[in-house]
């Protein structure tokens, strides 16, 4: 696939920064972390913004952040897990360059998440499961799903970067 912008999709803890930061670095692009960028805008954690503001303002701030993107070429981002999930934001990417779905199964993700409360929306196991389950639809809609539960970061690496050459 011909592109100059990859957006790594997924569920939290699914490898999507560690992924995008070697990706970046093997082809030389600019690397962004949607969430990152937020928590520098915001000077505040992910979790914070959501205990002081609530989801729907994170999300328009996402929203924001992820259009700002949108100039930037040769650039590798890593979205947040729900990013993606936005019809709106789904249009936005899919438009502006390749969704790459990282696609790890619960047991993993629950493994990599960590329980020091970073992570809002994992905060119960029941309701991170339901949030697992509710996203695939939307992740479904990617150009390109990748194995993430297994496989090491070169190894996902190196299949992008064949893939970004036919």
């Amino acid at each position: 696939m011909k592109t100059d912008k990859v957006y790594l999709v997924g569920f939290m803890g699914a490898g999507k920064t560690s992924v995008g930061r070697a990706l970046a670095k093997r082809l030389d692009w600019r690397f962004a972390d949607i969430d990152a960028l937020i928590e520098q805008r915001e000077r505040a954690s992910v979790a914070d913004i959501f205990a002081r503001h609530g989801e729907p303002y994170f999300r328009s701030v996402e929203r924001a952040v992820l259009a700002e993107q949108v100039p930037f070429r040769h650039a590798v981002v890593a979205t947040g897990g729900g990013t993606f999930v936005d019809p709106q934001n789904r249009a936005v990417i899919k438009a502006d360059g390749a969704a790459v779905w990282l696609d790890a199964p619960l047991e993993r993700v629950i493994a990599r998440i960590p329980q020091d409360g970073r992570r809002p929306l994992a905060s119960d196991r029941a309701s991170l499961e339901l949030l697992f389950h509710s996203r695939h639809a939307a992740y479904q809609e990617a150009d390109l799903r990748l194995d993430a539960g297994r496989a090491v970061i070169e190894s996902l690496v190196d299949q992008l970067v064949d893939w970004l050459e036919t």
